[in-house]
């Protein structure tokens, strides 16, 4: 793949398809979408540590509220790109308890136990039905994986899916086990992923569309800042329905759910327009981003237990970007190489005595 490297560029830049089953391991992957992924967990971990900072900064929470407006709709939009191959087949079956399943069943009792040790509490209950913190992405991938065929068999899937969410942001009983109100909030983005194809990158890839991106950025980050004083993430969290929000009524939702999918798939485009293209220095950790999204959470949870926010130098503009550039160090330093090779016996696990030899590679 090529990126634009001259000021006249008569055809945009091809992205190829990804390879069957998402491309892992010793195939060719795409640069692009490796790139995506990396400064796609980077703004997860920023997220994630500019939290405490929101509590007194105007510029720090417009700047949460925008990153939070798309960024684990990206994540859940390139998931469902990778996954338009899935059917059920049992190569892509075995991928994804082992890649999903297995993971999420060892991280959850891992960051119950780490909870258990850091707070004191050894009757904390192990729960593998309420996905603790970050885990509830892991029980959301497999939902949605298994429900592709399902999908991709519709006429009009997003609209269906858009419906879904929207009904479910409505129900005050859709949060409960399984974080189902997340999983159902942001599964039109993932359906929004299936219906992609290589061309619609392709188009987003331009000169014209990466210009168009900056005003649209900029507008989205000035309204943030106007709305910062009263504006409640928790709209963009979706851990619980509308009804559950003070002083919204429940109907709300079917109004709201659509306008934060429309805005989120514009920032989503802005930020994907943006993406380079060449190999660049981080493009062999968007490969790894699965490990620094497990393991991150230790460290930003760590954060809050043992109040490392209550230094009031960190809450000062210099501090504040210490702050990110810290965060950004770790979830790198997470997805690297020697990380993913202590832990690929439990992130990425081959357990071929588990499953039968099925004669043929089609589909692993």
């Amino acid at each position: 793949m090529q990126q634009e490297t001259a000021a006249h560029v008569t055809t945009p830049p091809a992205v190829p398809r990804p390879r069957e089953g998402g491309a892992t391991g010793g195939r060719t992957r795409d640069p692009y979408f490796d790139n995506a992924k990396y400064l796609t967990i980077v703004l997860v971990a920023c997220g994630h540590a500019w939290e405490p900072l929101t509590y007194g900064s105007r510029a720090a929470t417009a700047i949460y509220l925008t990153v939070y407006a798309f960024h684990m709709p990206a994540f859940a939009l390139i998931s469902g790109y990778f996954s338009r191959s899935f059917d059920m087949a049992p190569g892509r079956v075995k991928r994804l308890l082992t890649g999903v399943v297995v993971p999420y069943l060892v991280f959850e009792v891992a960051y119950t136990l780490f909870y258990r040790w850091a707070q004191d509490d050894p009757g904390y209950p192990i729960s593998l039905l309420d996905p603790w913190y970050v885990m509830w992405f892991l029980v959301a991938l497999f939902i949605w994986r298994v429900t592709t065929p399902l999908w991709l068999a519709l006429r009009h899937p997003v609209p269906v899916a858009l419906a879904v969410a929207a009904l479910a942001s409505i129900s005050p009983e859709a949060g409960g086990d399984l974080g189902l109100q997340r999983v159902l909030a942001f599964l039109p983005f993932f359906v929004v992923g299936l219906t992609l194809r290589p061309d619609h990158f392709t188009r987003l890839r331009t000169r014209r569309a990466r210009l168009v991106a900056l005003p649209v950025a900029a507008f989205a980050l000035c309204t943030a800042y106007a709305v910062a004083p009263w504006m409640d993430a928790e709209w963009f969290y979706h851990r619980k329905s509308v009804a559950k929000l003070d002083g919204v009524p429940s109907w709300a939702g079917l109004l709201t759910t659509p306008a934060l999918f429309g805005l989120a798939l514009v920032l989503t485009a802005c930020f994907l327009a943006w993406v380079p293209g060449r190999r660049t220095w981080f493009t062999a950790l968007g490969s790894g981003t699965l490990y620094g999204y497990l393991l991150h959470g230790f460290i930003i949870k760590s954060s809050r237990f043992w109040d490392w926010y209550d230094h009031p130098w960190l809450h000062t503009p210099l501090g504040e970007l210490t702050v990110t550039a810290a965060a950004v160090l770790m979830i790198t330093a997470l997805c690297t190489e020697p990380v993913r090779r202590v832990l690929r016996a439990v992130v990425e696990p081959r357990m071929d005595w588990a499953f039968r030899r099925t004669g043929s590679s089609a589909g692993s």
